[in-house]
């Protein structure tokens, strides 16, 4: 049997073809999925069905709630500053639904409890992370799916008052406690430094 050299080229053609059409086929099939469950307060990213991250989240507090559904991204800024909340910071926005993104936050304290105007929050470094990973997967190819219930909002716990003392006693400060003294030594006798002012 004799081979041809041009038969021989047309099926190395064709496998190379056959070949690299699979390599798109399943780099076309790569898909994120970004669920956000609100009653845990949690995320979870899989990637191609394969559980990648899981971040705590802040979601919207009630009467501010994150809406519900499923989505996909609408766009992405690397650095953005709220328009309707004091210019409050958003880095690495993912928006999904209008007005609505995931972005970091730096109130990190809050993470775990509804504590946003809606927006769903990430820890910043969080938040770098799952923008790195929509950008290099694509923005068709990720799903955002909202779900749960809001769980009742929590108030920060406020830190209690000392004991009034009286003029001329003398105490230990408690280790930890709130030295305004310290922070605003007085400008001038009587001078009574005021707190700093907590959102």
């Amino acid at each position: 049997m004799h081979f041809r050299p041009w038969r021989i080229r047309s099926w190395m053609c064709a496998s190379l073809a056959a070949a690299l059409l699979s390599l798109l086929t399943s780099a076309a099939d790569a898909h994120v999925l970004i669920n956000v469950d609100k009653s845990t307060q949690q995320m979870t990213v899989s990637v191609d069905g394969a559980t990648r991250y899981h971040f705590t989240v802040s979601t919207g507090r009630p009467g501010l709630g994150t809406p519900s559904g499923t989505f996909h991204p609408e766009r992405m800024e690397p650095v953005w500053f709220s328009k309707e909340y004091y210019n409050s910071p958003m880095p690495h926005s993912i928006f999904f639904h209008g007005g609505f993104a995931i972005h970091g936050s730096y109130e990190i304290n809050a993470l775990g409890g509804p504590a946003s105007h809606g927006c769903i929050r990430l820890h910043p470094d969080n938040a770098a992370t799952l923008y790195s990973l929509v950008e290099h997967e694509g923005m068709s190819a990720t799903t955002i799916v909202v779900s749960g219930e809001t769980p009742a909002f929590r108030e920060a716990p406020v830190a209690r008052e000392a004991p009034a003392v009286r003029r001329g006693q003398a105490t230990a400060p408690t280790p930890g406690a709130y030295q305004p003294d310290n922070l605003f030594p007085p400008l001038f006798p009587g001078f009574q430094p005021q707190r700093p002012g907590y959102n």
